[in-house]
């Protein structure tokens, strides 16, 4: 049995429907394959929970503070929802599933949970993988960071996503 880590910031549906259905269509056309084995990872953004320090600071030259995020918005039952969510999804096309939530960034989180489990390939299912202009020309984008330990076992969604692209 295949094994897979699935990795999402966002609610699995959503990300379908931003991508035409592509991260779940390759999930099936694996599972019609070899039944698999799918690990969620929920990341929890704690970045949301706190005011960057620029932000602060220019508030103060202006006299004026910027205002924090809800404090009741709570990150990790979000996080514990989407991973449900995409266990209950996972389980309807046929593949075992279950799910584990990190609050670290993406490299960090992708990284523990592969160094104490074992799997065939990384599915990145995310709105935020992203990395700046600079970030990407020195090698440390998310992405190019994940790619060198995973080559082309690293899928990366939308399809072809800077697939080719290897440091």
């Amino acid at each position: 049995m295949r094994r897979y880590l699935l990795v999402l910031d966002m609610d699995l549906l959503a990300i379908d429907e931003e991508h035409d259905l592509e991260p779940i269509n390759y999930l099936v056309a694996k599972q019609e394959q070899e039944p698999c084995e799918v690990v969620v990872l929920s990341l929890a953004d704690t970045s949301q929970t706190k005011l960057p320090a620029t932000e602060l600071l220019l508030g103060a030259q202006v006299g004026k503070f910027p205002v924090a995020p809800q404090a009741d918005h709570d990150v990790s039952a979000a996080a514990e929802h989407r991973m449900n969510l995409a266990v209950r999804h996972l389980k309807a096309i046929g593949c075992q599933a279950s799910g584990v939530i990190s609050d670290q960034d993406l490299v960090k989180a992708v990284r523990a949970e592969t160094a104490s489990h074992d799997y065939d390939e990384v599915i990145l299912a995310t709105g935020r993988q992203e990395g700046s202009g600079l970030a990407r020309a020195v090698g440390r984008d998310p992405v190019q960071q994940l790619r060198r330990k995973w080559g082309e076992r690293l899928i990366v969604f939308p399809e072809g996503h800077r697939q080719g692209s290897s440091s």
